[in-house]
């Protein structure tokens, strides 16, 4: 094994000093035949081109007459080749031309080790050179090592989750929820998306739970992410909506509980006496779960008498245990109700106040034209009476009037006027008779 690694060696060497052996040996070639110099008809062009693409390299040259075109790395100081011959090893390079003015120097499969400069020579004396720049551009990709894996996390602890990314050029990292859901960024801020390869969370909480994407991009596509899953750990919490629930005997009722919990809980309800309820014609509890939120239910069919008093639902995990109470109580059904007696009030018609005074000019109009008929047959029978008692009458109205006038309204003053009028019919009707 050593002696093929010293032959392969030895070969390498063998061939370097071939070409270089080539080159003087064109050197003196052209100096004795007097050829034109040639020049190169314009610089190398830089070349950027993704991991894995071919790259390739043009060197324009007027004139090239006798002369030969070399390829060489120059980093490296590597001969790649002379002419239309590949000198190195490497089975990737490859060169070509085009009416020898233009020559292409190949470089199939790129590697980023391929990066650096190249430089195109031609063998005048002295040798005339120029570079080109071949850069490689690398997609991002995600390490597996130190990025954070699967998190889970104590509620109330901080914790922080990074991601480490390469490539060419550099990636920048940024930070999402795979739901869309804010982040939170320090100082009780929040935000939809954070840039940097760590994201540090004080105090995590429940609300935090779940996937979150780290995105790694370089304008190379295509752009890579990972995804982490927080998980946050905390004891069961319970709430209830409605703690007192009533039923009729006879009627099917259901009762309501929520409860919280990671990792997830063992949910069951128990009545007074501690004795877990379970499934059969009586009783259908039923649980309902999302992520770390737990919905249940208890369905009593056909309550009885027995089935009032006090129900629990219990959460219990391994950081902790708590429970909800909901009071069951009776409602008497419509048939046990003692019916009560109502008296009957009086009808009251309500009429509007324009209504109100129309009817009471109709009674002044038609009062006043049944005064008049038995005012003219008392005069006829008793002048002297009437007029004495007219004129007490017209008195009292004049006194009566002034009175009510400085004192009521409009409709007040109607009111009294029929009122006086109906008092001089009876003072009438007790003369005539």
């Amino acid at each position: 094994m050593r002696s093929s690694v010293v032959f392969g060696e030895r070969s390498m060497y063998v061939v370097v000093l071939v070409a270089l052996a080539y080159v003087r040996l064109g050197y003196a070639v052209v100096d004795l035949m007097g050829a034109d110099i040639p020049n190169f008809s314009g610089p190398i062009m830089n070349v950027t081109i993704p991991l894995g693409r071919e790259a390739v390299l043009e060197c324009g040259v007027d004139s090239l007459s006798v002369y030969k075109v070399a390829w060489l790395r120059v980093d490296t100081q590597t001969i790649l080749t002379i002419h239309s011959h590949v000198i190195t090893k490497n089975h990737r390079i490859a060169v070509t031309q085009a009416e020898r003015r233009s020559w292409y120097l190949h470089i199939r499969d790129v590697r980023e080790s391929d990066k650096g400069w190249y430089m195109c020579q031609i063998n005048t004396d002295p040798m005339k050179s120029q570079v080109g720049y071949l850069n490689v551009v690398v997609p991002p990709d995600i390490l597996d090592y130190p990025t954070s894996a699967d998190m889970v996390a104590r509620e109330g602890s901080s914790i922080s989750l990074r991601c480490a990314a390469t490539g060419s050029p550099e990636p920048s990292v940024t930070w999402r929820r795979e739901g869309g859901e804010l982040i939170p960024i320090g100082n009780g801020l929040e935000a939809a998306s954070f840039d940097g390869p760590v994201l540090n969370i004080s105090k995590v909480n429940r609300l935090q739970m779940g996937p979150y994407l780290c995105i790694a991009s370089n304008g190379v596509p295509p752009s890579v992410s990972k995804r982490i899953m927080l998980i946050v750990h905390f004891a069961p919490m319970i709430w209830i909506q409605n703690q007192l629930v009533g039923a009729m005997e006879g009627q099917q009722i259901t009762l309501e509980c929520h409860s919280e919990a990671y990792p997830k809980s063992i949910n069951y309800w128990t009545k007074d006496d501690g004795h877990i309820i379970s499934q059969g014609t009586k009783y259908e509890p039923t649980i309902a779960d999302n992520a770390y939120k737990v919905h249940m239910k208890l369905v009593i069919r056909k309550v009885s008498q027995s089935d009032y008093g006090s129900y629990k639902c219990v959460a219990k995990n391994s950081l902790g245990e708590t429970d909800g109470t909901i009071k069951l109580y009776h409602i008497p059904s419509p048939s046990t109700v003692r019916p009560t007696t109502l008296s009957t009030a009086p009808t009251v018609h309500l009429v509007t106040l324009k209504d109100a005074v129309r009817q009471q000019k109709h009674a002044i109009d038609k009062t006043s034209k049944n005064a008049d008929e038995n005012r003219k047959h008392a005069e006829n029978e008793n002048s002297n009476i009437l007029d004495y008692k007219k004129t007490d009458v017209e008195e009292l109205n004049q006194d009566q009037s002034s009175q009510l006038a400085s004192n009521c309204p409009p409709v007040c003053i109607d009111i009294f006027i029929t009122i006086v009028v109906c008092r001089m019919f009876l003072m009438l009707c007790n003369i005539i008779c």
